[in-house]
C-alpha cells in the first residue's frame, strides 16, 4: 500500500509553491484537508469579511482540486481531533501543513504536533507564507529587529527566496475518502446579504490572485512610485487579500517582480519596482514583530503607551466606523472600507491617525473594525499599522506627527475624485470646498444640495483643538515637551 499523507490546507489556499503539499506529493498519496476551529484562534478568530473570503476561496480551492483528480475534505474541529480521526479513517501515516505566525496558532499547532507524533504519525510543517522565517533575521546582537530599514537590508543580505515550485498536474489519490462537510455548512457567508460591494470588487482563490499580479505587472507596477499614495487611482498591487489567504505566496510575487524587471531591461538601481518589493519587506517586517512580540496585539510595544489616556467615545467611534466624521477624505476611506471590505494605504493611514489623535479613541478600538471589516485583515499587519500610527510600537510614526485630514485629502485627492465616488452627497461642491465643507459659503453649499447637519455632518471635532489635545496627552505619557513640526512622510499602513 502506498503511503497516504494528509495535508492541512489553512493560510495557503493554492497548489502552487505549496511546501507541504510537495512533501506529500513525494512521499505517496495526498488527502487535502481544511478544518474550521475559529475558537482556537481566539482571542483573534476571523472577523466578517474575512469569513466571506474564505468561503469563495475554499470554493475556489475544491474546484482546483478536483482538476487535479483529488478533492478539499472539510471538518470542524477541535483541531487535534478531527487530524487525529482524519488520519484514521483515511489511513493516513502523515501529517504535513504549512506555518502560520499568530500566537495563539502557534501555541495550537504545537501542542497538535506533539499529540500526533505521540499517536505514532509523522508531521511536518514548512514555511509556505514568509520569504524569511522570523527566526532566520537577527541583528548583529543575535536579537529581533524593531526598525525596517536595517531589517529589510538584512533581509536582503540573505540568499535569495528559491523559485517557487509549480502546480502538480495531478495528486495522487486515496483509494477511500473519509467523509467531510460541505463549504456551505461552515456558515462563513453573512445571513443578511452585505456581501454585494465584496462581490462586486474581489475575485477570491487562486485565478484571482494570478490575475490581479498579471494586471499589475502589466498596468501598474513601472508607474508604482508615482501613483501609489493616490486613492482615486488603481496604482497599488491589490494582493494582500490573496496574499493573507495563501492564495498566492510571496515567492511567487518576488520572482514575477524580478521577471518583469529582466523583461524590459531595467537596471536594477533604477527599478521602480524596488520600493514593491519594499512593500512585501513590510508584511514579512510584521510577522517578524509578531512572533517575536506576541503580546503586541493586545498591548502597545512601547509600554509607557499603557497608561495613556484614551478616551471612550461610543458616538465617536461609531460616526468614524460609519464615515459621519464631517471630514471628507476620513468618510471617503471609511465607506470604501465597508462597501468593498478594502482601504487604499494613504487613507488607511489618514483615518487611523484621525481615531487615535484626533478624537482619542484607542488603536484597539480600530484594529478591532479592521479585523471585522477587511478581507485583508491579517493580525501581524494589522497590529503593526495600527502601533505605528499610535506612536506605540516598533519603527512608528512619532505621536506628535499628526495628520491633517483636510490636507491630505488636498495633496492625494486633489481633484477630489476619491471623495465624490465615496461621498456623493458632496459631489457637486467645487474642488475647492469640497475638502473642507464647512468652509464653503452659504451660496455654494446651497448650489451643491449640501446641508451641513442634516445631509453631511458638521466635523465632530476641530482639527487645531484636537491636535493641541492629543499632544498635550502625549506630553503626559512621555513627561516632556514635544516638537512642534509635524510632516506626514511615512510608511503606509498595513491592516
Amino acid at each position: 500500500m502506498k503511503f497516504i499523507s494528509i495535508v492541512w490546507f489553512r493560510h495557503d489556499l493554492r497548489l502552487e509553491d505549496h511546501p507541504a503539499l510537495h512533501a506529500a506529493v513525494a512521499r505517496g498519496a495526498v488527502l487535502p484537508v481544511f478544518i474550521w476551529a475559529p475558537e482556537e484562534e481566539a482571542p483573534w478568530p476571523p472577523g466578517s469579511a474575512s469569513r466571506w473570503w474564505l468561503h469563495q476561496s475554499l470554493l475556489a480551492l475544491e474546484t482546483d482540486l478536483k482538476r487535479a483528480g483529488s478533492r478539499l475534505i472539510i471538518r470542524r474541529g477541535p483541531t487535534r481531533q478531527a487530524l487525529l480521526g482524519l488520519a484514521k479513517d483515511g489511513r493516513a501515516s502523515a501529517v504535513f501543513w504549512n506555518r502560520r505566525y499568530e500566537p495563539a496558532v502557534m501555541a495550537r499547532d504545537v501542542k497538535v504536533m506533539e499529540s500526533l507524533r505521540s499517536a505514532g504519525l509523522e508531521a511536518e510543517s514548512f514555511n509556505g507564507a514568509l520569504l524569511h522565517e522570523p527566526w532566520e533575521v537577527q541583528t548583529k546582537s543575535g536579537g529581533p529587529f524593531q526598525v525596517f530599514t536595517p531589517f529589510w537590508k538584512t533581509c536582503l543580505a540573505l540568499p535569495a527566496p528559491p523559485k517557487p515550485w509549480p502546480a502538480p498536474r495531478e495528486l495522487p489519490a486515496p483509494r477511500k475518502w473519509p467523509v467531510g462537510l460541505p463549504v456551505e455548512a461552515l456558515e462563513l457567508e453573512p445571513e443578511v446579504n452585505w456581501a454585494g460591494g465584496l462581490r462586486a470588487s474581489w475575485k477570491p482563490g487562486r485565478a484571482g490572485a494570478r490575475a490581479e499580479l498579471k494586471r499589475f505587472l502589466n498596468e501598474r507596477l513601472l508607474k508604482y512610485d508615482g501613483v501609489r499614495d493616490f486613492p482615486s487611482r488603481v496604482g497599488t498591487s491589490r494582493l494582500s487579500p490573496h496574499l493573507h489567504f495563501g492564495e498566492i505566496s510571496p515567492r511567487q510575487v518576488w520572482h514575477a517582480v524580478r521577471r518583469s524587471a529582466t523583461e524590459k531591461a531595467i537596471p536594477e538601481e533604477r527599478w521602480p519596482q524596488c520600493r514593491f518589493l519594499a512593500e512585501i519587506g513590510w508584511r514579512e517586517f510584521a510577522h517578524h514583530l509578531l512572533h517575536h512580540f506576541p503580546h503586541t496585539p493586545a498591548q502597545p510595544l512601547r509600554s509607557q503607551f499603557a497608561k495613556f489616556p484614551w478616551r471612550d467615545e461610543p458616538v465617536w467611534l461609531r460616526a468614524w466606523q460609519r464615515g459621519l466624521t464631517g471630514f471628507p477624505f476620513v468618510d471617503a476611506g471609511m465607506r470604501e472600507l465597508w462597501a468593498t471590505g478594502w482601504m487604499h494605504n494613504r487613507v488607511r493611514m489618514v483615518v487611523a491617525s484621525f481615531l487615535v489623535k484626533h478624537l482619542l479613541i484607542s488603536w484597539l478600538d480600530g484594529a478591532r473594525w479592521f479585523w471585522d471589516t477587511l478581507v485583508d485583515a491579517d493580525l501581524a499587519n494589522n497590529t503593526l499599522g495600527w502601533q505605528w500610527t499610535a506612536g506605540c510600537g516598533a519603527d512608528a510614526a512619532p505621536y506628535f506627527r499628526i495628520f491633517n485630514p483636510v490636507s491630505q485629502g488636498k495633496k492625494f485627492d486633489p481633484k477630489a475624485k476619491y471623495i465624490r465616488r465615496w461621498v456623493p452627497e458632496l459631489a457637486k461642491l467645487p474642488d475647492r470646498w469640497i475638502h473642507a465643507p464647512w468652509e464653503a459659503p452659504a451660496e455654494s453649499l446651497a448650489r451643491a444640495g449640501v446641508t451641513l447637519g442634516e445631509n453631511y455632518p458638521k466635523p465632530i471635532v476641530k482639527h487645531l483643538i484636537a491636535r493641541e489635545t492629543a499632544l498635550e496627552a502625549y506630553r503626559k505619557v512621555k513627561g516632556q515637551p514635544h516638537p512642534d513640526p509635524w510632516t506626514s512622510s511615512s510608511p503606509a499602513l498595513r491592516a
